[in-house]
C-alpha cells in the first residue's frame, strides 16, 4: 500500500477503483448468511459499483442530485454508497432508528431525488416520510419489498441495477469520475442531534481522502500493514467516524470489512473473523471492560489476582511510576494472562481506536494493562471526522486524545476553544448560511471542544463548550468527566449530571442491571427496578459508588444529590444517539423537574 496513491486520488471512487484493480480477487466484503462468513471480492464489488452508478443515471439522476441511504451494515451499503457517488450524485445516508420524522427532516432538507433502503422494516417509516415530503421519485429496495409504484414513487429491484454489461459500465464511470475533483461533495451527513435538529454537513472528497491519509499513515508507521488486514464494522455506517474510519480507511490501505450481526453477536464475530483493526466508541469499550472483570471476578484466585496485578500495573505505567521487578511482572502477565484476553479479540488485533466521545482514561489503562493497544481519536463530522489520534510513536497518554494528524492544523482560542483547519474541513451546513458562518470563521473551524495542547504537542480535551456546567458562582464542571467517572463504578450503568447555574452538581442514574439482578438476589429481594429503587438499602449501595467517585473530584465536582432515571438512555427513547453518546436536552425534557427538585430537597 502506497500512501502516495491516497494523497493523489482526486476522489474516493478513484481510489476504490485502483485498489479493486491491484486486489481482483481476493475478499473484500464478508458478511455472515445462513451461518456462514461470505466474502465478496474487489473485482465484484467495483463491477457492482459501476453498474448501479450507470443504472441510477439511467433513471434519470444527474450530478449533485441527492440519493438517502437507509441500510444496516452490510456489503450493499458500501456498494451503494461508491455506486452513487460514481453516478456523480451525492450520497446522504440515514441512521436505521430515525422515525418518520426524521425522515421528513432530512427528505426535506437535503432534497433527495431517490432512496436507497435495505429492507421491509426499515421502509416502513420511510415510505410515509416520502409521501409526506413528496420530493423522492425513485426507491431502490435492497432485500424484497413491498412494491411502491405510483404517480410519485418509481421502484427498481436491486439485483437489476446492479447487472448488465459491466465492462461499458466501468468505461462510463471512469469518464465521469475523471471530473471529480477532491473539492466537489461527496455525502451529506446529518450529525446525530445530541441538541437539536440534525444539521447536513457538506464532506468533500478531500476531506475523508485527508482523514483517510492521515489514519492510514498512523498505521503503516506505527503498526506496520500487511496484505491480511481486516476491519469488523460495527458502528452505524450513517455516522461520519465508522464512514471513514471503517469504510474508506480500509479501502485507502487494500484491507477487508467484515460486518458485524449485531451488539448481541459482537463478541462472537470478534472471535470469528479475527480483525486486526476496530473502530469503536467508548461506550463499548467500557462494556466490554466491565465483561471482562466480570467473567474473571467470577473465575476469582489466581486470574482474579492477575488481573489486579496487570491493572495495578498499568496505572503505573499511565503515571511514569515503576517499582523494581515490574519487568519481570509484566513478562509473567504476557504470558498467563494477556493471551487469553487477546484471543477474546480474536488473537490479531493490532489496534482499539475509540473516537465519536471522550474516553475515561482509566478504561483506555485497563486494555492497554489486558495487553491491548488502545488509541483514542478525536474530531466531529465537520472534520471528515479524524482531527487527532494517540500513536505510539508520540507516546500515549490516555488523558489526551494525541497529536493533530497530518495535513490539520490546530490553534486554541482565547476563551480556551479548540480550532482547526485543513482540507479536512468541511465546506459548510448544507443550505444553513447561519449555522455555517458561526462554525467556519477566517477558514477556521470552530469545534465547540475546550481543550489545550500538553508539552508534547498533544490535544487535551476538557469539554463541549456548549455542554459545560457553570454554577451559580461562575466555576466550569465538565459533566462528561464526572459522567465517565460514574459509569466505571460496576453499580451504575448510565449517569448524567445537572447544576448550570446551582450551588452544586445532581445527577441521574441509571443502575447496572447485572448488579442490580445481584444485590437484590443477596438481600432476598424481587428483581424488579422500580421497586428496588424505593428501597433505601438499594438506594444506600448507590449511593456509596458516587461516594466513591466523589473522593476523587474537586469541590465544585462533586455529585451532591442523586435521582433515579425510570428506564435506561436508549436510541429508542430518544435519549441516546446512534453513537451511543447521551442526548442531554431529551433527558432533560423528561427529568428536568424531578432533577430540579434535587435543590429543594
Amino acid at each position: 500500500m502506497q500512501l502516495n496513491e491516497v494523497d493523489s486520488a482526486n476522489n474516493l471512487v478513484q481510489l476504490f477503483l485502483h485498489r479493486a484493480d491491484v486486489l481482483g480477487d481476493k475478499p473484500f466484503l464478508g458478511t455472515k448468511r445462513d451461518g456462514e462468513w461470505q466474502t465478496i471480492r474487489w473485482r465484484e464489488a467495483a463491477e457492482r459499483v459501476c453498474l448501479l452508478a450507470e443504472n441510477l443515471r439511467a433513471m434519470g439522476l444527474a450530478t449533485g442530485d441527492r440519493v438517502l441511504l437507509v441500510s444496516e451494515n452490510r456489503p450493499e451499503w458500501c456498494i451503494a454508497d461508491l455506486g452513487i457517488m460514481a453516478a456523480g450524485c451525492i450520497t446522504v445516508p440515514a441512521y436505521t432508528t430515525n422515525t418518520q420524522r426524521d425522515h421528513v427532516h432530512i427528505l426535506s432538507d437535503s432534497g433527495a431525488r431517490a432512496v436507497i433502503v435495505s429492507n421491509e422494516k426499515l421502509s416502513q417509516p420511510l415510505i410515509p416520510a416520502i409521501m409526506r415530503t413528496g420530493l423522492a421519485e425513485h426507491i431502490v429496495p435492497i432485500d424484497t419489498v413491498r412494491s411502491y409504484q405510483s404517480g410519485q414513487l418509481t421502484c427498481h429491484g436491486w439485483s437489476t441495477l446492479t447487472t448488465g454489461d459491466a465492462k461499458a459500465a466501468r468505461a462510463a464511470v471512469e469518464g465521469r469520475i475523471a471530473h471529480i475533483q477532491r473539492e466537489d461533495t461527496a455525502c451529506l451527513i446529518y450529525t446525530s442531534g445530541t441538541g437539536g435538529a440534525p444539521r447536513g454537513v457538506i464532506q468533500h472528497h478531500g476531506a475523508i481522502l485527508c482523514n483517510v491519509s492521515g489514519a492510514a499513515r498512523i498505521l503503516m508507521e506505527d503498526f506496520g500493514l500487511n496484505e491480511d488486514e481486516r476491519f469488523l464494522s460495527f458502528l452505524p455506517l450513517s455516522h461520519a467516524y465508522e464512514h471513514t474510519g471503517g469504510q474508506f480507511l480500509p479501502i485507502g490501505v487494500g484491507a477487508q470489512i467484515f460486518y458485524a450481526e449485531g451488539l448481541d453477536k459482537l463478541a462472537s464475530n470478534i472471535e470469528e473473523t479475527r480483525p486486526t483493526i476496530m473502530v469503536v466508541v467508548p461506550r463499548l469499550f467500557e462494556v466490554l471492560r466491565t465483561r471482562i472483570m466480570r467473567q474473571v471476578e467470577k473465575q476469582g484466585g489466581a486470574p482474579q489476582r492477575l488481573m489486579e496485578m496487570a491493572i495495578a500495573l498499568g496505572e503505573r505505567r499511565a503515571d511514569g511510576r515503576y517499582r523494581l521487578g515490574d519487568k519481570t511482572l509484566n513478562l509473567l502477565l504476557e504470558r498467563l494472562l494477556r493471551p487469553k484476553i487477546r484471543a477474546k479479540f480474536g488473537g490479531r488485533i493490532k489496534a482499539m481506536v475509540s473516537g465519536g466521545a471522550p474516553l475515561n482514561p482509566d478504561v483506555g489503562v485497563f486494555f492497554q494493562a489486558m495487553g491491548l493497544t488502545m488509541l483514542q481519536g478525536y474530531g466531529q463530522t465537520e472534520a471528515g471526522p479524524v482531527i487527532a489520534c494517540n500513536r505510539p510513536r508520540a507516546g500515549i497518554a490516555m488523558d489526551t486524545v494525541g497529536p493533530p494528524m497530518d495535513g490539520v492544523e490546530i490553534r486554541i482560542a482565547d476563551d480556551g476553544e479548540i480550532l482547526c483547519r485543513g482540507e479536512l474541513v468541511m465546506q459548510g451546513y448544507w443550505q444553513n448560511a447561519a449555522e455555517t458562518n458561526r462554525a467556519l470563521q477566517d477558514g477556521w473551524l470552530h469545534t465547540g471542544d475546550i481543550g489545550h495542547l500538553d508539552e508534547r504537542g498533544r490535544i487535551k480535551i476538557t469539554d463541549r463548550k456548549k455542554d459545560m456546567i457553570v454554577n451559580d458562582k461562575g466555576d466550569n464542571v465538565a459533566p462528561q468527566k464526572v459522567e465517565g467517572m460514574l459509569t466505571l463504578q460496576r453499580e451504575i450503568g448510565q449517569a448524567m449530571v445537572h447544576g448550570d447555574r446551582h450551588p452544586y452538581v445532581v445527577g441521574l442514574i441509571v443502575p447496572d442491571p447485572e448488579w442490580a439482578a445481584e444485590w437484590a438476589k443477596a438481600h432476598d429481594r424481587k428483581f424488579e427496578m422500580a421497586a428496588l429503587q424505593e428501597d433505601p438499602e438499594f438506594r444506600q449501595a448507590i449511593r456509596a459508588a458516587v461516594d466513591r467517585v466523589n473522593k476523587d473530584l474537586s469541590v465544585i465536582e462533586k455529585v451532591r444529590q442523586f435521582t433515579f432515571a425510570d428506564e435506561p438512555f436508549s436510541i429508542e427513547n430518544e435519549q441516546m444517539t446512534p453513537s451511543m453518546k447521551i442526548r442531554r436536552h431529551k433527558i432533560r425534557e423528561v427529568y428536568g423537574p424531578r432533577l430540579e427538585g434535587l435543590y429543594r430537597s
